[in-house]
């Protein structure tokens, strides 16, 4: 690789390093792509995504080392240079677990990607701070059936998307339910 290469590599990881506010000393870390052209070998992953196709990332991921992982508040982040992260439709919230155990999986962010911090409320209830299981999954211990339930999903750089009544007072574990995006409104 020639100087202009290593200057390019050298100026992306400066960026990455400002975009993610760490501005600390420097750590070796590495991504990485698996699974050929179809993506099949990332299918999974540490993230809960499942099917990366039909979540609606597509097949430009990767796999990042422990470094950039950050025990998963890193799933769904963006690395890219000059280009915006942007999702098609809205933040989607795939509801599982049972009356007193509600695990939500949340896909599709737009903006950071990055989803660090998720609030949910019942049509009877406050809001609740949720607290992330793995990867993108975020649960809440109490009992929400028969209410429509609101999220507020916070990403990595501090934005923040309201979602009113996501779900109706009909919803069902083992659904998904669309809520508003980042840059738009809903």
């Amino acid at each position: 690789m020639g100087h202009l290469g290593y200057f390019l590599v050298a100026v992306l990881l400066s960026f990455l390093n400002f975009v993610r506010g760490t501005l600390g000393p420097w750590i070796n870390a590495h991504a990485t792509f698996y699974g050929g052209g179809d993506a099949s070998g990332t299918m999974g992953g540490a993230c809960g995504y499942g099917n990366l196709i039909s979540q609606g990332y597509g097949i430009n991921t990767a796999a990042l080392s422990t470094a950039l992982f950050d025990n998963g508040l890193s799933c769904g982040a963006c690395y890219e240079l000059k280009v915006k992260c942007r999702r098609s439709g809205g933040i989607r919230f795939t509801i599982n677990g049972h009356s007193y155990f509600n695990l939500v999986l949340i896909t599709n962010v737009g903006g950071a990607g990055d989803v660090h911090s998720v609030a949910i409320k019942g049509s009877k209830t406050r809001w609740q701070q949720m607290s992330r299981n793995w990867g993108q999954n975020w649960q809440s211990n109490s009992y929400l059936n028969g209410q429509s339930l609101s999220f507020i999903v916070t990403t990595s750089n501090g934005h923040t998307v309201v979602s009113f009544n996501v779900a109706p007072s009909s919803w069902s574990f083992g659904q998904t339910y669309t809520g508003g995006q980042f840059g738009t409104k809903k």
